[in-house]
């Protein structure tokens, strides 16, 4: 599973060369999400985006609420440069590092909000207990993860090929909050309030334009199980490698598009005021 050390190196930097892609892939999910931040953000006072990645969630609250003063925290200084290279909202800035760090130089946070970046802390519990701590009154918590590994066939899909077994869901990873009773007793103990989980089903698209199967290869091939398997086998085997993911990418082919089954939760919290017990 992808951890710190690959996002700072190189899974953030493929992450950044394909952020185009990887926008489209999460297209569906992310117009779910933004319409959740439309209804819950403030006009006016300070958001947090949460392992912000290209920054496309940033950008779109910055452009949903020109008041209110958004900061956009990641570890990967590749995905910021993406991110900064994309967008000059005044009201909008990019900050290298660990967002509990980041929440605490610019808190009190109002809102915090992240799309699939809160899943890889070493310790999610300390991490919300501390975001908790830098929220204003009442701040809202907005964010998505996957749900279960096996609803989501862009990575259920490809196990076979490399006989991966399902992620352990207590490890940091893509699927570390992909269990609701864990997340939700989670951010609990971690002080918020008004938790909910709505399951959100969606079509990651990996592929499109004049030959789909093509660009989900040469996209999976960067991004996903599929890309860590080609890093690390000899060269020799890779042309296998490259038309098995090409047969499971045909057979999600419809209407000129590649789309993978996808399932994610939509998390919403809000911070109880401070000194409640």
């Amino acid at each position: 599973m992808t951890n710190s050390a690959e996002w700072i190196g190189r899974v953030g930097r493929a992450w950044a060369d394909e952020w185009r892609r990887t926008d489209r892939a999460f297209a569906s999910l992310t117009r779910t999400l933004v319409a959740s931040l439309d209804a819950t953000a403030p006009q006016e006072g300070r958001a947090l985006d949460i392992g912000c990645g290209a920054g496309e969630t940033a950008i779109a609250l910055a452009d949903l609420r020109p008041r209110l003063a958004i900061t956009g925290a990641d570890i990967s200084e590749d995905l910021l440069a993406a991110a900064r290279g994309r967008s000059e909202r005044p009201n909008l800035d990019f900050v290298a590092g660990d967002a509990v760090a980041a929440a605490a130089a610019v808190a009190p946070i109002d809102l915090y909000l992240s799309r699939h970046g809160v899943m890889f802390f070493p310790d999610p519990l300390a991490a919300f207990t501390a975001f908790h701590a830098s929220a204003a009154p009442g701040a809202h918590l907005v964010f998505t993860c996957f749900r279960d590994w096996s609803l989501n066939s862009f990575a259920r899909d490809f196990a076979p090929l490399f006989g991966e077994a399902p992620p352990p869901a207590d490890q940091p990873g893509p699927f570390a909050f992909a269990d609701e009773a864990r997340v939700s007793d989670m951010l609990a103990k971690a002080g918020w309030t008004g938790i909910q989980a709505e399951p959100v089903d969606f079509a990651f698209r990996a592929g499109e334009g004049p030959d789909p199967v093509a660009d989900a290869v040469a996209f999976l091939s960067r991004i996903g199980p599929a890309a860590r398997a080609l890093l690390e086998m000899a060269e020799a085997d890779r042309p296998k490698l490259l038309e098995a993911v090409a047969g499971i990418c045909q057979a999600r082919l419809a209407g000129g598009t590649v789309d993978f089954p996808a399932a994610a939760w939509l998390w919403t919290a809000t911070a109880l005021p401070k000194g409640t017990p």
